[in-house]
This record gives C-alpha cells, sequence and structure tokens, in this order.
C-alpha cells in the first residue's frame, strides 16, 4: 500500500470513532431531557437526511476539489454540528448537521482509493478501511457508552477552567466536549493526506446541470450488469444495518434490560464480527468472485429474525458477533465491485455519491419506517423481525436477478468480470 493510505486510514479512524461515540451520546441527550423514544430512533434518518438531499453536489464537490481538503472541511462540519448541539439547538437538528458533514466526507473517502490505487489492490484497501472503520465503531460506542456512564463523567463535570463558564452540566453534554477533541484530531490528519495525479473536473454552472448530471450517473450504474447488483446489496445492507445500530440499543433495554451504557457495549459486539469478516474477505476474495456471496445476506436476514428467541447475554454474544461476521464478509467485496464498476463508468466522487444516495436513502426510508412504528407502539421484537424478513427475502430477489443477468446478458456480464481480473492500473 501506498503510504498516503495510512494517513487516509489514520483520519477515517479518529472521524469514525467520533461519529459513533456521538450516536451514544445523542441518544442518552435525548433520553436524560425526557424525549420520547420516536425521537431516539429518528437521531438515524435524521443523520441520513444530508446524504439524500445533497447527493447530486456531494459527488461533484469531491471531483472538483482535493480530496484530503474535502474531507477536512467535512470534519470541521462535524465539530459545529457538536457545538450546536451543546448551545441548545435541538439534538435531531444538530445531528443532521453533522451528518450534512458526512455526506461530503464519504465520497471524498472512498474516492481518493480509486485514485491511489489499482483496482487489483481495492479488495485489499476496502477490508482495512472497512476493518479499521468497523475498529473505529467498537471502540466509538464503547468510547460513548464510558463517557456517559456515572464514573467518568462525574470526573469530566469535575473539570474547572479558570474563568470560563462552560455551561456543561450533564454527562451527554460533556461527552460531546470530549467527542470534539477526536473530530480536531481527524481534521489534522486530513491536512496531510497526499494529493494525487487524478485530475480535478470543474464543477457545473448552475445545480441544475449538477442534478441532470447525477440522475445520468445513477442511471448509468443501475444499467451496468454488475453495479447494479452490487448496488443493491450495498444498499439493503447498509440500509438495515445502519438501523439496526439503534434497533440493538432498542433490543438491549427489553430483552436484557440495559441502559444505554451497557447496550452499546453489545453494538461493539456487532461490529467485532464485521471487523473479522472485512478482514477475513479482503484476503481470501477476488474482485471477480465478488457476486459468490449474496447467499450470505440472506442468512443474514434470517440471523436477525432469530435475535428475538435470545435472552441471554452469553449466548447473545458470540451470536452478535456471527452475524456482523457476515455481514462483514458480504460487503466488502461488494463494496469493491462497485467501487471499480463506478470508476470506470463515471468519475470516483460521482461514483461514491451515487451509493451513498442509494444507501442512505435506504437508511432514511427503513429509519423513518422504524421511526413511525415505534411512535405507534410496535415493540423493537417486531420491528426485528419485519427487518430479518426484508433482508433474507430482498437479498434472495437479488441473486435471482444476478442469476437472470448471466443467463439473459451473460457475454456482458463475462466481460466486465474478465475486466475486473485482469485490470491492474
Amino acid at each position: 500500500m501506498k503510504k498516503g493510505f495510512y494517513t487516509i486510514m489514520s483520519a477515517q479512524f479518529f472521524s469514525s470513532l467520533a461519529d459513533n461515540a456521538l450516536f451514544v451520546a445523542a441518544v442518552e441527550l435525548l433520553k436524560s431531557s425526557g424525549q420520547a423514544e420516536w425521537q431516539r430512533a429518528a437521531l438515524v434518518p435524521m443523520f441520513a437526511l444530508f446524504y439524500v438531499v445533497l447527493a447530486p453536489f456531494v459527488g461533484a464537490f469531491a471531483d472538483a476539489v482535493p480530496k484530503g481538503r474535502v474531507m477536512f472541511i467535512s470534519n470541521s462540519i462535524k465539530v459545529l454540528g457538536c457545538l450546536a448541539m451543546l448551545f441548545g439547538v435541538h439534538p435531531l437538528l444538530a445531528y443532521a448537521l453533522v451528518g450534512l458533514g458526512a455526506a461530503a466526507y464519504s465520497p471524498a473517502k472512498y474516492g481518493i482509493l480509486t485514485e491511489l490505487l489499482p483496482p487489483s489492490q481495492l479488495v485489499k484497501a476496502n477490508g482495512w478501511i472497512e476493518g479499521l472503520t468497523i475498529g473505529s465503531i467498537i471502540l466509538g460506542v464503547l468510547l460513548g457508552g464510558q463517557l456517559i456512564g456515572h464514573r467518568v463523567a462525574a470526573v469530566m463535570l469535575g473539570i474547572d477552567l479558570p474563568l470560563v463558564d462552560t455551561a456543561i452540566d450533564t454527562a451527554s453534554e460533556a461527552a460531546i466536549a470530549t467527542i470534539i477533541i477526536f473530530y480536531v484530531a481527524a481534521a489534522v490528519f486530513n491536512l496531510y493526506i497526499p494529493r494525487t495525479e487524478a485530475p480535478l473536473q470543474p464543477l457545473a454552472s448552475s445545480p441544475a446541470v449538477l442534478v441532470r448530471d447525477f440522475s445520468q450517473c445513477n442511471a448509468r450504474l443501475w444499467a451496468d450488469k454488475l453495479g447494479q447488483i452490487s448496488l443493491a446489496t450495498t444498499t439493503l445492507f447498509w440500509g438495515v444495518s445502519g438501523n439496526l445500530r439503534y434497533i440493538v440499543l432498542a433490543w438491549a433495554a427489553v430483552a436484557l434490560g440495559y441502559g444505554t451504557t451497557q447496550a452499546s457495549s453489545l453494538v461493539g459486539v456487532v461490529a467485532i464480527g464485521t471487523a473479522a469478516g472485512a478482514v477475513l474477505a479482503s484476503v481470501s476474495m477476488r474482485l471477480d468472485r465478488a457476486t459468490s456471496v449474496i447467499p450470505l445476506g440472506v442468512a443474514m436476514g434470517l440471523l436477525v429474525i432469530m435475535m428475538n428467541f435470545i435472552g441471554n447475554v452469553w449466548i447473545a454474544a458470540p451470536f452478535l458477533i456471527l452475524l456482523g461476521g457476515i455481514g462483514g464478509y458480504l460487503v466488502v467485496p461488494m463494496n469493491a465491485l462497485l467501487q471499480h464498476r463506478g470508476h470506470n463508468l463515471m468519475g470516483a466522487g460521482r461514483s461514491i455519491a451515487v451509493q451513498n444516495f442509494n444507501e442512505q436513502a435506504c437508511i432514511l426510508g427503513l429509519g423513518a419506517f422504524y421511526t413511525g412504528m415505534t411512535r405507534f407502539g410496535l415493540s423493537a421484537f417486531g420491528a426485528i423481525a419485519i427487518f430479518g424478513v426484508a433482508v433474507a427475502g430482498t437479498m434472495w430477489l437479488i441473486g435471482r436477478w444476478h442469476r437472470r443477468n448471466c443467463v439473459l446478458h451473460r457475454d456482458e456480464v463475462e466481460r466486465l468480470l474478465t475486466l475486473a481480473r485482469s485490470d491492474k492500473h
């Protein structure tokens, strides 16, 4: 791997660590202020909101500006979101601002991989990035849980700055103030990300042109016989896993009687399995064999349903590791295949923006659906069952879709797989 890859990994680690710690802190902030449970569930779709709304613009922006600078600006926006939360802006609105920063960050983060590395290293690079990201999720949710815990919170709230009234009075506020430090660390690493030789693509003259260009890129990727399968798979995976993060918190509360601090550790347990699966996929899967993992998506959906029958933490922990491992092994090769096809069809930033739009639209849609069900009294057990059936059924349909492509468009599919196998540049 090139030297700049490790700088990207460092920046991604601290930014993702802060994102996940902030989610736990925001849940506790809403809970401690007496807000309804549906508002806590709404944090997930609010974070995804700007991914969807700004999708036509953030990809073009990432292709028009050096990607290290885009990532620096994005982390700065996340800091502003944290400050807004501390200064009394409603947590849902402030968290949406953090989501704005994340929406701008993602096309640059993944797009620079296709500019820095050859296609032959994309699966390996994605394995490392996803493994590191999952590692940061583990540490992030654990960090967030500990920061709002009584022991650590008491220490942080006991720190007084001379002549400064910070107005930080609760454990969740102290946690958010601490999380800002990690966003700043990520921004510092962003400044040292190398400029690649990929040419910058100038921004269009008007928003209408950007929307039209994005729509064409979206249609182009969905029309590609491999791009459509990888995009459908990753869209569903992230749509479900994005919401499963909160569902695990809600499930742990009703099934195990856990508070936010204890329940956050189970989110980390899922992430441990995902990291292991991602790393295993990075060393054992080839780009041209990516579609062979589709049946694992059906298994993942069935395992989600089985969560409803678990009420013991000693059974839950290894079960959640297995669930995460299957997800990690599924998403890494499919994500790499999607990046490869997108890079060949359009600019790297635009490709990732299309991917983010579809994935975050799925998170937004499923999150709004889950929030609505919670608002009208559906239990966590019911939501888990619905999610599991949706995953298993949809992945089965995607598998049939790919098999149909292989029969009706055999020559095109074989040509694209050959390209994925032989392209080294």
